[in-house]
């Protein structure tokens, strides 16, 4: 088994016999047909299945493993991929005497196809399973465990070895591929392994500076100091407090953007405090405080 991740989605296969396959079947087919020589059948492994994921970003943080259910074929518990009622077996093809194929002579040329009575199998089967109706494999709905790793991102594909459809009469069966899409957080914004958190401020905390609390995803709190004077817009590293590395080692960092918040309506007492504040500033600058926050 391989890893992969938790969450809700849906699956499709991607098909069975691969281009190389078929086209040394052709060549194969070609020149044994000539040669008049016989050749083994082929088995197909089992197709490969797509699962879209969609996780939390507390998920792609820690990591989780979580159990999803999903269709695919299984080898059919009756007749275990014989495709053959149980206490019957199966008889040589008679018309390619079980080659599997039957030779066409076009000219100088003899070619050779699957043979129309048993499908390419070399084998005809006298009583099919009555359980898959003959297919060998039966569709069923199953459990499957995925492991989430922590630091996944949207875009990451997971592959979990042998989770796919079975293969035909022993084969190996395919794989299961997980597409992992990060749903948005309304706290942080996140930027590869960098998370950016928005503190609204008040003008007189900033002006004055202040400590304030910063949510992270470890549950824990961060008390950060916010310097005097700090501008709109700046960003205050939190490091080591961000993502997971996913291909490597440690975290990425937290920056907390501040955005300084201006009232739009003001009582009569905070109206006159500002007018003061607006007078003390009044020798160092050209354009008076409450025009430039207030103009319209």
């Amino acid at each position: 088994g391989g890893f992969g991740a938790g969450g809700s989605g849906g699956f499709e296969g991607f098909g069975g016999a691969e281009f190389g396959d078929v086209f040394e079947d052709i060549l194969q087919g070609f020149f044994s047909g000539a040669q008049g020589g016989r050749r083994g059948q082929r088995v197909r492994k089992g197709s490969d299945l797509k699962y879209d994921l969609s996780v939390t970003l507390e998920q792609a943080y820690s990591g989780a493993e979580v159990p999803i259910k999903i269709y695919k074929q299984e080898v059919c518990p009756s007749c275990r991929g014989t495709k053959a009622k149980q206490g019957t077996g199966l008889k040589t093809c008679a018309t390619c005497r079980g080659a599997g194929k039957v030779q066409i002579v076009q000219g100088f040329f003899a070619l050779s196809q699957a043979c129309p009575r048993c499908g390419g199998e070399g084998r005809i089967i006298e009583s099919p399973c009555a359980v898959c109706r003959g297919a060998g494999r039966q569709e069923k709905e199953i459990e499957v465990r995925l492991r989430i790793p922590a630091g996944v991102s949207t875009g990451t594909t997971l592959r979990i070895t042998g989770a796919g459809d079975a293969g035909e009469r022993g084969a190996a069966p395919g794989d299961l591929y997980v597409h992992v899409t990060v749903k948005d957080d309304p706290r942080f914004e996140r930027k590869e392994d960098d998370l950016i958190y928005d503190a609204r401020l008040s003008y007189p905390k900033v002006s004055l500076g202040c400590e304030i609390e910063v949510p992270t995803l470890n549950s824990d709190k961060y008390r950060l100091k916010v310097p005097p004077g700090t501008a709109n817009g700046t960003l205050l590293r939190v490091r080591e407090k961000g993502m997971p590395r996913m291909q490597g080692r440690g975290y990425g960092d937290l920056f907390v953007r501040i955005a300084v918040d201006i009232p739009k309506h003001l009582d009569e007492h905070q109206r006159k405090l500002l007018e003061d504040l607006e007078k003390s500033f009044s020798d160092q600058e050209n354009e008076g405080f409450l025009k430039r926050v207030f103009r319209r």
